[in-house]
């Protein structure tokens, strides 16, 4: 409101956001991972959920409020969280066969979500323990935002509900290379 001329904040730069190469897997991982028969019938819930979440590349907030009611012809239809306030496009993305055959296994039109989810934090940590169990511990070199410095974890350590979303759009670009069609199958900003 232009009521001083005096900005405190002159001498404060903040330094844009650095990120290093995306981990993501396989569709081969992604199939090993499907393929394997947990310890747990929770284990086998979350891999489901993690592959199922890899072949639609949705973030996991959007992922976590799907019904029913967002599986419109063959397809999964939502308006990303993220943007839905500046920028509420309705993202489309096609069910594939492996999708489907989820979907299938935990139909339940009394259960208000689409799929038997539990919470974001017991997702992230089973997702570590689906990858373990599926023996899916190859060595990755990541970005340490903390240090600055590059560091060696195993892939199982590293994987995250974010993975899905990297793998889906890792995948994807190895097909079409083209970013405006990943980013509006994946909610992102045209040109992102």
């Amino acid at each position: 409101k232009d009521l001083t001329t005096h900005d405190p904040f002159l001498k404060f730069h903040i330094k844009a956001p650095v990120y290093g190469t995306p981990i993501y897997i396989t569709k081969e991982e992604r199939d090993a991972l499907l393929n394997h028969p947990m310890s747990s019938k929770s284990l086998n819930a979350i891999r489901d959920i993690f592959v199922f979440h890899c072949c639609i590349g949705c973030r996991v907030g959007d992922l976590l409020k799907f019904t029913q009611d967002n599986v419109i012809d063959g397809a999964i239809e939502y308006i990303a969280g993220k943007t839905a306030d500046d920028r509420p496009e309705t993202v489309r993305v096609p069910i594939n066969s492996i999708a489907r055959s989820i979907l299938k296994k935990y139909e339940d039109r009394t259960r208000k979500s689409l799929l038997p989810f539990l919470s974001e934090q017991k997702y992230n940590k089973g997702i570590k323990d689906c990858f373990r169990e599926a023996g899916l511990t190859r060595m990755v070199t990541v970005y340490d935002a903390l240090t600055g410095n590059e560091k060696r974890v195993s892939l199982c350590d590293y994987a995250s509900t974010h993975m899905a979303r990297r793998t889906f759009v890792g995948n994807l670009y190895k097909q079409v290379q083209d970013p405006n069609l990943i980013a509006s199958l994946s909610g992102h900003k045209e040109g992102s």
